[in-house]
């Protein structure tokens, strides 16, 4: 069992910045693949974000490459996403997810993890 927590969400300016943070327990972190996602109000949730178990490889959804940057510190475990020059269509309520893993890759489909956080708001005025 995973316990994931996200932090760092808040009310900012469009064109500010936010760094989230998803803090671990319960097993080793760097056995875990992880995964930001996110939900707006009437929307399906979506991928954001994903960095592989050693934080290697990241990839991101086109609509935050550029913007955003996902990173981990497997001594604190820890993953964040640095989210820059933010938009109003970013507000959402925004998920850290792990999966677990012993292969090198990084995973966008939400139905391929296998713990979630409660979720941070994110909201951005226009």
């Amino acid at each position: 069992q995973v316990q994931l927590v996200e932090s760092g969400g808040g009310l900012v300016q469009a064109g500010g910045s936010l760094r989230l943070s998803c803090a671990a327990s319960g097993r080793t972190f760097s056995n875990y693949a992880m995964g930001w996602f996110r939900q707006a109000p009437g929307k399906e949730r979506e991928f954001v974000a994903a960095i592989t178990r050693w934080g290697g490889r990241t990839f991101y959804a086109d609509s935050v490459k550029g913007r955003f940057t996902i990173s981990r510190d497997n001594a604190k475990n820890t993953v964040y996403l640095q989210m820059n020059t933010l938009k109003p269509e970013d507000t959402a309520v925004y998920y850290c997810a792990a999966h677990w893993t012993v292969q090198g890759d990084y995973y966008s489909d939400p139905d391929e993890y296998d713990y979630w956080g409660q979720g941070t708001q994110v909201t951005v005025s226009s």
